[in-house]
């Protein structure tokens, strides 16, 4: 049987980055919410929402992502999964996305729309397709071996 042992040298850094990493994720879902309300009835106060849970949001996520960029290009050799890789590129990715989105939210009025949505359903599916892989690292780094589940 495998050990679980945590994921980063630290366990303040492990338990940092497992308490903090979903909180953007349900930020940024309610800036997509928000957009798409906008959107359809034009009542401003869900757009300065929107601008509000993005750059929320934006906080929220520095701190998980340097705790997993020290994980991935700075921690020892060969204990990183591709998996892990592809959840920091989709994660950048998202937040860089999520920035452009900020700015976009900085506009006047009206002129948000469609790229205020469009830049959040671009953000909350690249988080999406980090946490599942993400998930599907965890299992297979501590599922158990086919000899050990009979």
């Amino acid at each position: 049987m495998t050990p679980l042992r945590p994921r980063y040298r630290s366990r303040l850094a492990t338990a940092l980055f497992d308490w903090l990493n979903p909180v953007p994720y349900g930020l940024f879902v309610g800036t997509l919410i928000f957009d798409i309300i906008y959107a359809n009835t034009a009542v401003v106060l869900w757009a300065k929402a929107a601008s509000w849970l993005v750059t929320v949001g934006l906080l929220f996520a520095i701190v998980p992502r340097f705790i997993n960029l020290g994980h991935v290009w700075f921690g020892p050799r060969g204990t990183v999964t591709g998996l892990e890789r592809t959840d920091f590129w989709l994660n950048l990715l998202g937040i860089v996305a999520a920035i452009v989105n900020a700015f976009v939210h900085s506009r006047d009025g009206y002129a948000i729309i469609p790229l205020a949505v469009i830049l959040s359903v671009v953000t909350v599916a690249l988080l999406s397709i980090a946490q599942v892989a993400l998930a599907l690292d965890k299992y297979n780094r501590f599922s158990l071996p086919e000899a050990a589940r009979e």
